[in-house]
């Protein structure tokens, strides 16, 4: 067996962990820091025994990831006071929704960026109201602007000059460009408030949204890279608030296949329980499946033309093969005219 594939086993039951000898352990904690998904293992093992060198391990990576969730909470905060001046629907995403919703997903989970989401119609306010408060441009060169802003799902990315924070501001949850085309309108009306009666500001998606977008996130906007910490996002989603209508709502947005190949990926990987109608595989599940567990037990990426497959996939699913040449063709130039 892989050594990410016991990742995932001991994801799903903690207690299989119990039985691994020195080496299994080391390759446990390499593949599930590789994985990003360290802090989500420590919390699964959480009051097991494990051996002396290991204990002080996973309560450091546990202190980590509830430093990350403090981190990552405070961010949020700082983006509602930029923007509740404005009255506009500001609904957190990802890690951070999971952290501020108090979700199994978020439980030790890694948190990079702040990811949100806005109305279209309001992205020059916000970017505006981010600015004044201390964010600036990552990319300032011109080509990168005007392709975020024309195709992409976001601005291009801000940082915070004093907290050196990521913000993504999301405007839908897929390109432009992409072939399925989400709903952002019925996310965003569909959208929780965090707060009971609703004045807080924030708000994260629906359940059936939050897991339309991992699924998305995961097999139609991406390489699969980081992919078993997004399929174990799903998996903790719908463990939590099972399936009911979550196909139709998957079918609204664009995206049935792609949330019924996580399903059946989760249900593979970590036991999630899904409808036995939604269990057959089809012909490339075998294909994604292999690069999930694209980890050898040094935590090294391993089966790369199974990865550069992927990555060709990741751009021809966000762009016409036209579009694809053109912007393949100036980011090689660029790069092959760069000093060095």
């Amino acid at each position: 067996m892989g050594a990410a594939l016991i990742l995932a086993r001991i994801l799903a039951e903690p207690g299989q962990a119990l039985s691994l000898d020195a080496a299994g352990w080391t390759a446990l904690l390499t593949v599930a820091r590789a994985e990003n998904l360290f802090g989500t293992l420590a919390w699964r093992l959480t009051g097991l025994p494990a051996p002396e060198r290991v204990a002080p391990i996973l309560a450091d990576a546990r202190g980590w990831a509830e430093e990350q969730r403090r981190s990552a909470l405070w961010e949020a905060e700082m983006v509602r006071r930029a923007l509740t001046p404005l009255g506009v629907p500001v609904i957190l995403l990802k890690g951070t929704a999971y952290a501020a919703a108090g979700l199994k997903a978020g439980q030790g989970r890694s948190i990079g960026d702040l990811d949100l989401l806005v109305p279209r119609a309001r992205l020059d306010a916000v970017e505006a109201a981010l600015i004044a408060r201390g964010w600036e441009w990552v990319k300032p060169d011109p080509y990168d602007d005007v392709y975020y802003r024309r195709w992409m799902h976001e601005l291009p990315p801000l940082i915070h000059r004093e907290r050196d924070r990521m913000a993504d501001v999301h405007h839908t949850i897929l390109p432009l460009t992409a072939r399925p085309t989400p709903d952002p309108e019925a996310l965003i009306a569909n959208a929780v408030p965090l707060s009971a009666n609703g004045e807080g500001g924030l708000s994260v998606l629906a359940p059936a949204d939050m897991i339309v977008h991992a699924a998305a996130h995961l097999f139609a906007d991406g390489d699969l890279a980081g992919g078993l910490r997004n399929l174990w996002d799903i998996h903790c989603l719908i463990d939590e608030f099972g399936v009911d209508g979550l196909e139709a709502r998957a079918a609204l947005h664009g995206l049935r296949s792609q949330v019924l190949r996580a399903a059946r990926q989760a249900h593979t990987l970590f036991g999630t329980e899904i409808p036995l109608a939604w269990q057959g595989w089809d012909s490339a599940d075998p294909l994604f499946r292999r690069r999930l567990l694209a980890r050898d037990g040094w935590g090294r990426a391993m089966r790369p033309l199974t990865r550069l497959g992927f990555y060709a996939r990741s751009h021809w699913l966000r762009m016409p093969p036209g579009m694809l040449a053109r912007h393949l063709w100036i980011k090689w130039r660029r790069g092959a005219s760069a000093p060095e």
